[in-house]
C-alpha cells in the first residue's frame, strides 16, 4: 500500500523560506512502525531542495508529485495552513478517487470539506488514531 504524504510547505510565505517539516517525519515514522510493509511517498523526501529549483525543474516537480499522489491508495494531507500544492495534490486524488486524509484546525474550509474522507484536528490527534487503527484504511 502506497500512502502519499501532502502537506505544507512554503504557504504563504514570501521567498524561499519553508514552514518546518518535521511534521513528515513524524507521520512516515507513526505509518511505518504501525504498517511496516507500507511504501510512503514524501514529497520533501524526495526533493528537499526544491525550492532552488528553476521553472521548469519546479513545474516538472510540481507535477510529478500530484502523479504520485493519485498513484497512492491514500493521501495525507498536512494543512495547518492553507497550501496551494497540497490542494492542488488532494484535487487531483478527489478526482481519481484516492481517499484523502486531511489533518488541519481548518475543518470548514471548503476545499478541506469537500476533498476529505476525514479531518483531524491536529497532529496529535492524527498520530493517536493510526495507532489504534488496524489498517491504513481505518484512518479515514
Amino acid at each position: 500500500m502506497r500512502l502519499f504524504i501532502g502537506g505544507v510547505m512554503q504557504a504563504s510565505n514570501h521567498g524561499k523560506q519553508l514552514m518546518d517539516q518535521d511534521y513528515r517525519r513524524q507521520i512516515g515514522e507513526a505509518l511505518t512502525a504501525r504498517w511496516p510493509d507500507v511504501e510512503v511517498v514524501d514529497p520533501y523526501a524526495l526533493h528537499p531542495n526544491s525550492v532552488e529549483y528553476n521553472d521548469a525543474a519546479a513545474k516538472a516537480t510540481l507535477f510529478a508529485m500530484i502523479d504520485l499522489a493519485i498513484g497512492s491508495d491514500l493521501v495525507i494531507a498536512y494543512v495547518p495552513v492553507a497550501s496551494m500544492g497540497t490542494a492542488m495534490e488532494m484535487y487531483a486524488a478527489y478526482q481519481h478517487g484516492v481517499p484523502v486524509v486531511v489533518i488541519s484546525p481548518m475543518a470548514e474550509n471548503w476545499v478541506v470539506r469537500s476533498l476529505s474522507r476525514r479531518v483531524y484536528d491536529d497532529l496529535a490527534s492524527f498520530l493517536a488514531a493510526v495507532k489504534v487503527a488496524d489498517t491504513p484504511a481505518g484512518l479515514l
